[in-house]
């Protein structure tokens, strides 16, 4: 087996074709320059001893998770690196229960966006190694392409109007709603006139409470195709997704409340949701990810794909995971619709019909431009 040689980390920031805004604040603007601002993405860059590379990368998005860019390349610099020095890029499990052991997971996991970032660069070396895609290390691709959900951005109704009239080509829309009654329901309604039906997925990203959120949805309840409403409360308040449940008709998707598959397996006793939002960054990689999909599959509970607006690499990764599983609504991985543009060449996305292909190469199966990567890498002098 080929052992890992070298772990490089660059952050990056990373700037978006338009403002984008959630519950919780702006996710990212069009000049974006700094590491304190949340258009920074940590790459990460494995290399074995046979000379093959592997590429990792995730977000740090502080007022989502509590990592930063700071921190986050700390972590994988001083604390994850040491352990990939004496595994292969196969030793994905040994790598995950080494970083327990070194970084105590708690209640929920530690440092996830971090460790996701290593397991992408693992399983793209992987990949490599054995000239097969990441899909088929994880047993297998059931569909060749993934049609993809517009995420939409808090925002007056005109605005929000406009973008869903851009996006007209995808076959569902994520709405961002942010706690403010009046102005959320007007978003809501905008959407719907251009939608024509399609599937509207609200997400209040903890923005609620459960009085208030009902009011919300009694407001839009003549707005046709609302599928379902994701962690309308904070991700610590189970219990009001419960109480919730009970208030109101639509479907209940937890987030930020679930990063684990054990975090899914409490939400999960407590009847707490009806659908789960799967991501790699939170599940702190694509083999944990996978496995709180098999435990909402298991439970009953369908569902939804999403990333954190990647940069091109854990989009390709997304792909890999979501090529097996079943999806109650098109993907919402926004990165290739709100980033200026993506760090990687070879991947294919229809826009006539919002699909993205899943890629066939070896690894990731995508080509990552490490000139612009390692030309843009910001010094993070202390770490």
């Amino acid at each position: 087996m080929s052992r890992i040689t070298a772990v490089e980390v660059f952050p990056v920031a990373v700037p978006f074709a338009r403002r984008f805004v959630l519950g919780s604040g702006a996710v990212g603007t069009p000049d974006q320059a700094a590491p304190d601002q949340a258009g920074s993405v940590i790459f990460v860059r494995l290399t074995t001893e046979d000379g093959v590379v592997g590429w990792g990368e995730q977000r740090a998005l502080p007022s989502w998770s509590y990592e930063t860019a700071e921190t986050m390349a700390v972590i994988i610099k001083r604390h994850l690196a040491p352990i990939l020095l004496e595994l292969t890029p196969f030793d994905v499990e040994l790598f995950h229960a080494r970083a327990n052991r070194r970084l105590s997971p708690a209640v929920s996991n530690g440092f996830p966006f971090a460790r996701a970032a290593v397991d992408i660069a693992m399983h793209d070396a992987a990949g490599k190694l054995v000239g097969l895609p990441v899909h088929a290390l994880l047993g297998g691709a059931t569909r060749g392409e993934i049609p993809l959900c517009s995420a939409i951005g808090v925002g007056e109704p005109s605005a929000v109007r406009e973008h869903a009239r851009l996006s007209s080509a995808y076959a569902a829309y994520k709405v961002k709603i942010g706690g403010d009654l009046a102005a959320d329901a007007a978003a809501v309604g905008a959407v719907a006139e251009v939608a024509a039906g399609k599937p509207l997925w609200l997400d209040a990203n903890q923005s609620y409470r459960p009085a208030a959120l009902k009011r919300l949805l009694d407001a839009v309840r003549d707005v046709p195709g609302i599928a379902c409403v994701e962690q309308p409360v904070p991700s610590t308040d189970t219990l009001a997704l419960h109480r919730l449940r009970g208030m109101i008709d639509l479907p209940v998707a937890i987030d930020e409340g679930s990063f684990t598959a054990q975090d899914l397996a409490r939400a999960m006793r407590l009847d707490a949701a009806d659908l789960v939002v799967i991501k790699i960054c939170k599940a702190g990689g694509i083999r944990n990810a996978l496995k709180s999909a098999h435990v909402a599959q298991a439970g009953g509970l369908e569902v939804l794909a999403s990333g954190l607006t990647d940069c091109g690499i854990g989009f390709a990764a997304a792909l890999h995971l979501f090529s097996q599983l079943e999806l109650a609504l098109p993907a919402e991985l926004n990165g290739p619709e709100l980033l200026s543009d993506l760090y990687v060449d070879k991947l294919e996305i229809v826009s006539a019909t919002a699909t993205a292909i899943v890629p066939t190469g070896p690894g990731l199966g995508v080509e990552v431009d490490e000139e612009r990567i390692r030309a843009e890498s910001l010094d993070l002098a202390f770490v």
